[in-house]
């Protein structure tokens, strides 16, 4: 599939205010089934200095400093992508990794430690609650612990069980809590598919994005939402993509800007006002995806 998309975001504050540096992830990845053709990106006033790395994650980050105090500034990206999995199971998982629970050789173990345990501080939970343990222990007998009929099986259980809700602010609620209230948004349910991961020695991590959307609506409807879904790692497939709010594996229809185990380190703009200011934020945020 190939898409082209514009996302534009718009701050605006109540009164003149100071930033601290900001951290932009607005980039479309490049990886074995991505290929970003163009991207350009431009903010409004042009900041004072500027620039790209790649994070612990490999995500392209821009960073960003206004030396001097604004009231409103905007940025607009505009990306070309061509995605090329049109089968998410397009894998050989290595022998020893298609039961749970996984022994990892010890090198890998390693390199995915960060991915296997909730981040400290996350605002997610630092711990996997008992009833985050106890469906996965369910979900685990009911597959008889194969990895692949695991993942598919929790991916269709989120959304069957959990009805879907709007919040465009704010960070993720905890795993127990969505559990408990049935009720979430996409990172909501990001997260508590990461956290049953977890519980029985998966890797997991968060990814932000985008996702083409319902096959039926129509075109003339191309406004979008930005998308959250999760990624684990199997042995054999490598990262592979899991949405748990549409109930599918991930294929050609998601674009994926920024992963991480800590969803702040895939938000697509991190940053803070410099302290001592009381303002009113206003964010607008708007979202053109089309294929062909």
């Amino acid at each position: 599939m190939r898409y082209n998309i514009t996302h534009t975001t718009h701050y605006q504050y109540s009164s003149v205010v100071e930033l601290h540096p900001h951290t932009l992830r607005l980039c479309p990845r490049n990886d074995g089934s991505q290929w970003l053709r163009q991207f350009d990106l431009t903010i409004d006033p042009v900041p004072s200095r500027r620039t790209y790395f790649l994070d612990a994650d490999g995500n392209t980050c821009l960073q960003i400093a206004f030396d001097t105090p604004i009231e409103t500034w905007k940025i607009q990206t505009t990306s070309a992508v061509s995605t090329t999995r049109e089968n998410p199971f397009d894998y050989l998982a290595e022998p020893w990794a298609v039961q749970l629970p996984i022994d990892y050789p010890s090198s890998l173990a390693s390199q995915l430690q960060p991915y296997l345990s909730r981040p400290i501080g996350s605002g997610v939970g630092d711990a996997i609650a008992p009833e985050v343990i106890q469906l996965a222990q369910s979900i685990y007998q009911e597959t008889s612990g194969n990895v692949g009929y695991f993942l598919t099986r929790l991916t269709q259980f989120i959304p069957n069980e959990c009805a879907y809700e709007q919040r465009l602010e704010g960070m993720p609620y905890p795993a127990a809590l969505t559990l408990q209230k049935k009720v979430g948004t996409c990172r909501d349910f990001t997260v508590l598919f990461m956290a049953v991961c977890q519980a029985v020695g998966l890797a997991a991590r968060f990814v932000s994005g985008y996702q083409e959307g319902d096959l039926e609506t129509s075109q003339e409807d191309l406004s979008h939402d930005l998308h959250a879904w999760a990624e684990v790692y199997v042995p054999g497939g490598g990262w592979r993509g899991f949405d748990p709010t549409l109930g599918l594996a991930v294929s050609d229809r998601h674009i994926a800007i920024a992963a991480a185990v800590d969803p702040r380190q895939a938000a697509p703009v991190s940053g803070t006002l410099k302290p001592g200011q009381s303002v009113k934020t206003t964010l607008d945020t708007n979202i053109r995806l089309t294929s062909n």
